[in-house]
């Protein structure tokens, strides 16, 4: 009603703001005036205040202090692999054991508390051939019952000895096996084929045990001796109460483990100590791998022996060894032409990861598998023992919330019934044993491991097998999953690989090992069903399915509670930059023909290193130790030592002085190199 009129010639007045007023909020006001208002009437927020209702607002936020996990990586390539024909073999026939001539007790035994009433393709063409006093090379896939194919010959035949055995006779029957583990398996079989026949007494020497108590077992006398190659010798050596005068049985187990351990030498006395003493017996070989040493050590200890080969479909009967060990020898040389035999039963995966991703998407698998789906019964293989206690540590921490428990290798999560265990070569041998026979009992359960449990092992009820670390060979490969789908079982197995390693598919369908594609993201979505990474935001709608920034956010959070474990303290941090250098370290291992797949210079430092929960590339890898974290080590050793002591033949420092070691300083090295040169000219200038 003020306004002032004005001629309509001149431009309109310029419109002004309006001031707060109780008007405004009057029933009439409409909701543009209301919205003006409201944006009008804001007036400026004092710093202080600012910064408090930001701490506080952050206080409620899940701290990420990472770098995106999701941004420079590199791209994964599309796995180039042809459909292949898988060798398969038949694990069961037929035939029952009733139709060999074995003691009635003995078959009694082997339907009742064995529980098995037909036999496997091995043992089929085994047992006969045995039963004839023949010297054999068998060659089976994991998991088809060799060791009741050489155990119930071997009971079989002394039982129906005409003296009747005594206890003090010694050792009449020597089994050797590569590790502790297979050790007692081995012995816990033929201790159940023995319960009719109690005078036989069967006897277990290995690594770790107390001498004393094995040379009083040795006095009392063993019949059935089973042991480790290096404990055996041993005794050869220093203890004088043992004999082999009445040996009429050697048996060897997974030959060609024994020989990657670097036990030829150890089998070359024990060899000489037998031949010693008695020179005619009968000599048994298997393995589920045919190899160079395999074929050499068959020529130095079997007599015209009989090759039993069941992954070899025109070998429909068992034929003498001396052609097709020829052939073996020729086709080992080259390892690329030997085929492989995999169970029917058995499904396996390869996975593509990002080092920056890897453990987040190792712990998602892990609660999918375990948590999520069904029951599952896991081992996860790693490379070096230190990572073993690394990650059993950093998983019980992380994904349990909770300490350890009381019992050694063991802990529970709090929301399921779940069991984290660790099996490694640096464990003193009384937890070693413990652990074993927990998993071996346990209906579910992760056991982290190195290939200490890759070899024989039959461990019930395994329906996953993950390789966190590929392996060294497509032999070790088989080894490895034969821990699953045993005599006739369902398992499954899964290879984690780096983008850059995606040559190595090919290599194993080159060996008839056909493997199927498991998308990265698909595991990475089973974060979405746990609360636990979920990142609170205020306003933000329920998501509907699944959501792949949300995903990516709940793995950010996964990765940023895995770190600050890590840092949490600087112990922690050393021992993951410990487990760090044992990668590497074992990384430039991996044998020459591999190297175009394994090489130290594809890995990038800084990715790797997110994978130890490590936010930056370390810079001083060299200065740490890498023993077992358990036991008591002498003052770190000189930087020239170290390298000495480094596998595969480029050192350590080529590593890391790489251009893909983010972080790393090398130029103050090479200054100290140039004055410690300076030095040497002045002191010999002296006289």
């Amino acid at each position: 009603l003020k306004r002032k009129l004005q001629p309509p010639h001149e431009s309109p007045p310029v419109k002004r703001k309006r001031k707060l007023s109780i008007n405004t909020f009057r029933k009439g006001a409409t909701a543009a005036d209301r919205r003006e208002e409201r944006y009008s009437s804001q007036k400026p927020v004092p710093k202080k205040q600012l910064t408090d209702n930001q701490n506080e607002s952050q206080k409620n936020k899940p701290f990420i202090k990472t770098s995106s996990l999701f941004k420079n990586n590199p791209d994964i390539p599309e796995i180039q692999r042809k459909e292949v024909q898988q060798v398969q073999e038949n694990v069961f026939t037929t035939d029952s054991f009733s139709q060999l001539d074995l003691h009635p007790h003995l078959i009694s035994t082997i339907n009742t508390v064995l529980n098995m009433c037909s036999m496997t393709s091995v043992q089929k063409q085994t047992i006969p051939v045995l039963l004839q006093g023949r010297d054999a090379l068998v060659r089976s896939q994991t998991g088809s019952g060799k060791t009741l194919a050489y155990g119930i010959p071997l009971v079989q035949s002394l039982q129906g000895m005409e003296s009747k055995i005594q206890r003090s006779d010694g050792p009449y029957a020597l089994v050797l096996v590569p590790t502790r583990e297979l050790a007692l398996q081995s012995f816990d079989t033929i201790q159940k084929l023995l319960k009719p026949f109690t005078w036989i007494v069967p006897g277990v020497l290995m690594g770790g045990e107390k001498r004393k108590s094995e040379k009083a077992r040795l006095r009392k006398g063993i019949n059935i001796l089973i042991s480790t190659p290096g404990r055996l010798v041993d005794h050869i050596k220093s203890t004088e109460c043992i004999h082999f005068r009445r040996t009429q049985w050697l048996i060897i187990d997974e030959a060609d483990r024994i020989l990657d351990l670097g036990f030829e030498k150890d089998v070359a006395v024990i060899l000489n100590a037998l031949n010693a003493e008695r020179e005619t017996r009968q000599n048994v070989l298997l393995s589920a791998t045919l190899t160079e040493g395999v074929t050499r050590l068959a020529d130095i200890s079997l007599n015209d022996p009989v090759s039993i080969s069941i992954a070899d479909e025109l070998q429909k009967v068992p034929e003498p060894a001396s052609q097709t060990n020829r052939e073996a020898s020729s086709s080992s040389n080259c390892m690329e032409q030997e085929n492989f035999a995999v169970p029917e039963t058995l499904q396996q995966y390869v996975m593509m990861v990002p080092s920056k991703l890897r453990l987040v998407t190792l712990a998602a698998f892990i609660l999918q598998k375990c948590k999520f789906e069904k029951r599952h019964k896991m081992i996860i293989f790693f490379s070096s023992c230190e990572q073993v206690e690394f990650y059993h540590e950093l998983l019980v921490k992380v994904l349990s919330g909770g300490s350890e428990s009381e019992q050694p290798g063991r802990s529970s999560l709090s929301s399921v019934s779940l069991q984290f265990l660790r099996l490694h070569g640096d464990m003193e041998q009384e937890e070693r044993t413990e652990v074993f026979q927990e998993f071996l009992k346990s209906k579910t359960g992760i056991l982290l491991c190195t290939d200490v449990a890759a070899r024989g092992l039959d461990l019930p009820q395994v329906t996953w097998i993950v390789q966190y670390n590929a392996p060294a060979s497509p032999a070790e490969y088989i080894h490895r999953i034969g821990r699953t789908a045993r005599i006739g079982c369902r398992g499954s197995s899964l290879l984690v690989l780096a983008p850059s390693e995606a040559e190595y598919v090919s290599l194993l369908a080159s060996h008839k090992i056909n493997v199927s594609e498991l998308k990265m993201e698909k595991v990475l979505a089973s974060l979405m069903k746990d609360d636990r990474f979920k990142l609170h935001r205020p306003r933000r709608k329920k998501s509907c399915g699944e959501n792949p920034q949300e995903v990516q956010e709940r793995a950010t959070v996964l990765q940023t509670k895995f770190e600050n474990h890590v840092h949490s303290s600087e112990g922690t941090v050393r021992w993951a930059k410990k487990a760090l250098q044992s990668f590497l370290c074992a990384y430039t291992a991996y044998p020459r023909n591999l190297k175009h797949i394994f090489h130290i210079k594809s890995l990038h430092l800084g990715h790797v290193a997110k994978s130890f929960g490590l936010r930056d590339a370390p810079q001083n890898l060299t200065a740490l130790p890498t023993a077992g974290s358990k036991k008591k080590t002498k003052p770190g050793p000189k930087r020239s030592e170290l390298l000495k002591k480094t596998h595969g033949k480029r050192r350590l420092a080529e590593i890391l002085c790489s251009e893909y070691s983010s972080g790393m300083d090398t130029a103050g090295a090479k200054v100290k190199k140039k004055r410690k040169k300076q030095r040497k000219a002045g002191n010999q200038q002296i006289p």
